[in-house]
């Protein structure tokens, strides 16, 4: 119903468009209970119970054992149960603080605010304990990277060092030569967490319509004398 964006499950007659409804939902709970702190794997059975699908049939039991939940990138199995396998497990915040200063010193920058609240349980909280020790910014997309504030970095430079960095032009640069320096020092941060370029759509060019030729004639000076036999029918004389 796109009215009130409810999703119900039971319209979908069984099907495929059933099975993957309910993975989808699985899923979803799964990584909900790991983001309030409920880390500890589930069978398939007290899956299926919190998710309210016990009903389903052997067959599709059997699809989430063998294929479904294995397969599925964002579950691991641990000794027979499930559980939500995030991009960065971490415990809370000191693991998230230890996780951005070794990104900032490898030169891999910052990392989605979205990958941490996945991974993080009650990340918010955590990132308000952590205060100035992170920082925030916002990409083009409007998403939200966090970057380690390495405070040993924070210094006072000379004014006069100020007025002659200002003063370099880089107009000639342009940003494929700035990725390329970058790629030679080992740093991949622009590449990793900024928004991917979609390439545009290349065009063919339709050919140029050649031009009519023209053939001179050299039979001039025959013209009314040659007899024009087009409508003659071959066979006939």
């Amino acid at each position: 119903d796109h009215s009130n964006g409810s999703f119900n499950l039971k319209a979908l007659s069984g099907g495929s468009g059933y099975k993957f409804g309910v993975l989808a939902k699985i899923v979803n709970y799964m990584k909900t209970r790991h983001q309030r702190g409920d880390t500890h794997p589930l069978t398939l059975e007290e899956i299926l119970d919190e998710t309210q699908h016990l009903d389903i049939g052997l067959k599709q039991k059997q699809w989430l054992m063998s294929e479904a939940l294995v397969n599925n990138p964002k579950i691991e199995v641990v000794d027979g149960k499930y559980a939500f396998k995030p991009k960065y497990n971490l415990k809370d915040k000191k693991a998230l603080l230890r996780l951005l200063d070794k990104h900032d010193q490898r030169g891999l920058g910052g990392i989605l605010l979205e990958d941490i609240e996945e991974g993080l349980p009650n990340a918010q909280k955590a990132i308000k304990a952590l205060g100035d020790q992170i920082i925030f910014v916002n990409r083009p997309d409007k998403k939200k990277i966090l970057f380690y504030n390495d405070k040993s970095c924070q210094f006072t430079v000379d004014e006069e060092f100020q007025k002659l960095w200002r003063s370099i032009p880089v107009d000639s640069m342009d940003e494929e030569k700035i990725e390329e320096y970058l790629k030679r020092q080992g740093i991949s941060s622009m590449q990793e967490t900024g928004p991917k370029k979609i390439a545009p759509i290349q065009r063919r060019k339709k050919p140029a319509s050649q031009k009519k030729r023209r053939f001179k004639t050299h039979n001039d000076h025959l013209a009314g004398v040659l007899k024009d036999y087009s409508d003659v029918v071959p066979g006939k004389q």
